[in-house]
């Protein structure tokens, strides 16, 4: 089957989808198909080597927000398109796209799901004209919900089966001001008529966006969001140290601050002695000031001599940054879709503390390799770190099964036979 995937990149650091869409284009590709993956507003960028041969980003982020906010430059010549869309330039939009207004953001989101009806549909036209001329796929596969301004189109004019997967849009769409809030959800619904399957990372997730979306239970499948896993090996922590591991993109909503002020609790405790703190994950400039406040706390409090930071590492690093760690904690302050770090960690063999709503208590159920705590509660997960911490007997059995179901649940072999048993269905409606 010929396979078009659709995926925004980030020009400048990883992000979950985007390890999530290369694990499945190449697991897919493994499995017989001819699956590619094509990038949207900014270039791709995964932390280990690209799921298919490189393919120019379609509808750049820069061409876009010019045509947004002047509709003008819609009838511009092509080759000027075409230098906004260069590597170079859309990398350098990348490094600064946190600065964009809450205003513009709305827009920019609005525009895109207004699909013809809005002032950046030059740009897609381009991609649809690319896709029905060049491309010629049995399936369109998008990567996530925001890309549904397509699938009106895709449905009118190409005939062509559209499988979404649903990765978290409402964390996102639930931050923007009105009135876009509300409008790019009314948008959302209307664009999911016109999608033949939806594919969610969760049963969490699938319920709850099945109610916001108004979507119809035969329409929805479930595939696991998985990892090529032969990395991963048991964690090797220093004996002599309890390390707590956070590795996700550094900012609140992530949890950050939750768990900066649940070690300093422990630290004040004093009930686990020689205690470190290891945070990875993506950071871009516009994170710079949140961080710097957060190690401005740790030092009032004299706790910042134990503590690392290691921001945007390669997929070898993130491998051996697992491996120095007793146990992992990324409290989301919102219920997350799936949470892919949470599955990177227990097949490290490192145990996880995760809040008690989202996606996380599916995965520890399914797993048995974490514990969970109340959410948004500093003292709740620093006790719950604790007693974890204190009763070796106990994480020895997380990791034993944990490493187990996750090869068996969560491998991107799994991921990609469910999303296979999604495109058949997709191809029969």
């Amino acid at each position: 089957m010929r396979i078009l995937h659709l995926t925004p990149g980030t020009g400048s650091f990883h992000c979950g989808s985007c390890l999530r869409d290369h694990a499945l284009i190449r697991a897919l590709r493994s499995r017989g198909h001819d699956a590619l993956m094509a990038p949207l507003y900014l270039p791709l960028v995964t932390d280990r080597e690209v799921a298919n041969p490189e393919i120019p980003v379609q509808a750049g982020g820069v061409s876009l927000y010019l045509q947004e906010k002047l509709p003008v430059l819609r009838h511009l010549p092509r080759f000027v398109h075409n230098w906004l869309n260069h590597p170079a330039l859309l990398r350098l939009a990348g490094r600064w796209m946190s600065m964009t207004s809450a205003k513009d953001l709305g827009q920019m989101t609005l525009g895109a799901l207004a699909g013809e009806n809005g002032n950046q549909w030059s740009e897609w036209q381009r991609v649809l004209t690319w896709i029905k001329t060049e491309i010629k796929p049995d399936i369109i596969s998008l990567s996530n919900g925001l890309l549904m301004g397509l699938c009106p189109v895709i449905q009118r004019d190409l005939g062509i089966p559209v499988i979404v997967s649903l990765q978290g849009e409402d964390a996102f769409l639930d931050t923007l001001i009105d009135p876009y809030r509300e409008q790019c959800w009314e948008a959302m619904k209307a664009n999911a008529m016109h999608v033949t399957r939806f594919v969610t990372a969760s049963r969490y997730y699938g319920d709850l966006m099945q109610n916001r979306l108004n979507i119809p239970s035969d329409k929805m499948s479930l595939a696991y969001n998985g990892l090529e896993l032969t990395a991963f090996a048991a964690a090797k922590p220093d004996p002599n140290w309890n390390t707590i591991g956070y590795f996700a993109r550094m900012i609140h909503g992530k949890g950050l601050t939750t768990l900066i002020d649940a070690y300093i609790l422990l630290n004040q405790r004093g009930n686990v002695p020689r205690l470190k703190l290891k945070i990875g994950g993506a950071k871009t400039a516009g994170d710079e000031k949140y961080i710097a406040s957060l190690k401005a706390k740790l030092k009032a409090a004299n706790c910042d001599r134990h503590v690392e930071w290691q921001p945007n590492l390669s997929f070898g690093d993130k491998v051996k940054f697992f491996r120095d760690l007793t146990l992992m904690s990324v409290p989301a302050t919102y219920g997350e879709a799936f949470g892919l770090y949470v599955i990177e960690s227990i097949a490290s063999g490192v145990p996880v503390v995760q809040p008690r709503h989202g996606a996380f208590p599916e995965l520890i159920e399914l797993t048995h390799g974490g514990a969970l705590c109340e959410p948004d509660d500093v003292e709740s997960l620093a006790t719950t770190i604790e007693t974890l911490l204190l009763d070796g007997h106990r994480r020895e059995q997380m990791i034993t099964q944990g490493m187990a179901k996750v090869r068996i649940e969560f491998s991107a072999a799994r991921m990609a036979e469910q999303f296979e048993e999604a495109m058949l269905s997709a191809q029969k409606s």
